[in-house]
């Protein structure tokens, strides 16, 4: 028997608590009720307001339990929690609590490499996957950037790499690391759920604290919480850094020169790069660092070469009247923010703005006086924004992202701004889902215009 299916055969039986009937949540149904467990999903919306797939669950078995107080009744022998629930909420309600990127780290069958940080995790987990299928590896790719893993496990075989990005929730109660675990750096971030900055830092400490001899961490030099994160006994410690900095161990820096080098071995010049801004740099030079015993060289040009971006992450819709217009709706905190603003050299117009992480918007202040010729706002930290920019830019403020896309037209033409970037510096859930629902509203209305 598999690891993966003696993992679903000891649920038979037992009353399993499915909470949030999300992405990540919804593979798990089928398994569970393979193995007889007793499946119950918690999730604050009834079965016809999740849809078909619940509707559909419901008839093989699966019960429901909807409404406000749905946390309160969570309870049974395993939990599987929603990543984006505290795990405070099942205190004592259960034997065992998990989730579905934790069972998978119970049952992979080939290595993971795991990314986590406050920012850049994305881009940086979809380019080592790049560069790992550039190098001739089935790479499997998933986790927090949208695709669960644990369904895919029986279809993986050993000589695989499962490339998983982590969100400070996941990390939470995990007990086992990857084989390669990545930090792209840690700010402030989700302190609306974190009951404060400590326990966010060390959410994101646990992708490495369960590492073992022979596995591998690899740092962000620059930040200044993460260049103190101190491997396990016998794991490889590197880093990477656009200052320079290096501590061997196939450490990647960006020398005086604009060339990236691991250990002094040139991999190639950052012009190579098609994607904008030095964060994207510090991206690839993460991926580099964390593919360093799987890829050669060789297989880091023609990716950096030719990809260009993940979507919602600084994404070119149309250009229109002689304004591009930019999704970057991952944007959910302000050093994300600072981040995409740093890539224009020519001022532009950004429609900041969303649900308010309790984050300090005081950091926007110097990048939107330096790259903005105005600023559409909206959403609940709107206000926060507003007071935090100063009153040296243009700013107005919109009802939604309509409103928000209609005026930042017409700022941008009035300023004679060549830019619209949607950067919101903010979480979505005030208005929207996520932010792939934010971004892919911005898209379509500016490709109404």
């Amino acid at each position: 028997m598999t690891d993966f299916n003696a993992f679903f055969e000891a649920m038979r039986d037992k009353s399993v608590a499915v909470v949030g009937f999300g992405v990540s949540n919804r593979p798990l149904l089928p398994f569970l009720l393979e193995h007889g467990a007793r499946v119950t999903v918690f999730d604050k919306k009834t079965v016809g307001e999740l849809g078909p797939e619940a509707l559909a669950a419901a008839k093989n078995g699966v019960t429901f339990v909807s409404g406000e107080k749905y946390l309160e009744r969570a309870e049974g022998d395993v939990i599987f929690r929603s990543p984006g629930i505290h795990p405070r909420f099942f205190e004592g309600r259960s034997d065992r609590l998990t989730s579905e990127a934790e069972a998978f780290f119970e049952v992979a069958p080939c290595p993971i490499i795991g990314i986590t940080g406050s920012d850049g995790k994305s881009t940086t987990t979809t380019l080592i996957s790049k560069l790992l299928a550039g190098a001739g590896y089935r790479a499997h790719l998933g986790g927090n950037i949208g695709t669960p893993l644990l369904p895919l496990v029986p279809g993986m075989k050993a000589e695989d790499v499962a490339v998983m990005e982590l969100s400070s929730f996941q990390l939470m109660t995990m007990k086992r690391s990857p084989h390669v675990a990545v930090v792209t750096n840690v700010t402030p971030n989700h302190l609306d759920i974190h009951k404060d900055m400590e326990e966010y830092v060390e959410a994101k400490k646990n992708i490495f604290l369960h590492q073992i001899p022979g596995d591998r961490l690899v740092v962000n030099l620059d930040n200044d919480v993460t260049r103190d994160f101190e491997a396990a006994p016998g794991v490889e410690r590197a880093g990477f850094s656009l200052l320079g900095k290096g501590i061997g161990n196939g450490s990647v820096y960006l020398d005086e020169d604009g060339v990236i080098r691991a250990d002094g071995e040139e991999i190639l010049r950052a012009g190579q790069i098609l994607l904008p801004g030095r964060h994207n740099i510090a991206n690839y030079m993460a991926a580099i660092a964390a593919t360093r015993h799987y890829v050669g060289k060789e297989a880091v040009a023609p990716v950096a070469e030719t990809f260009g971006g993940v979507v919602h992450r600084l994404e070119l819709v149309r250009e229109k009247d002689g304004v591009r217009y930019i999704n970057s709706s991952i944007d959910s905190s302000p050093t994300r923010t600072n981040a995409a603003l740093s890539v224009f050299k020519e001022k532009i117009v950004a429609i900041m703005g969303g649900y308010d992480k309790h984050l300090d918007y005081a950091p926007l202040h110097d990048p939107v006086n330096e790259h903005c010729a105005a600023v559409v706002l909206m959403g609940a930290t709107a206000a926060k924004i507003d007071a935090a920019i100063g009153s040296e830019v243009k700013r107005v403020f919109a009802s939604d992202m309509a409103d928000a896309v209609e005026k930042a037209t017409k700022l941008a033409h009035e300023t004679g701004s060549k830019v619209v970037l949607l950067s919101p510096a903010s979480a979505s859930f005030d208005m929207f889902k996520n932010f792939e629902e934010r971004g892919n509203l911005f898209r379509e209305l500016a490709n109404r215009l």
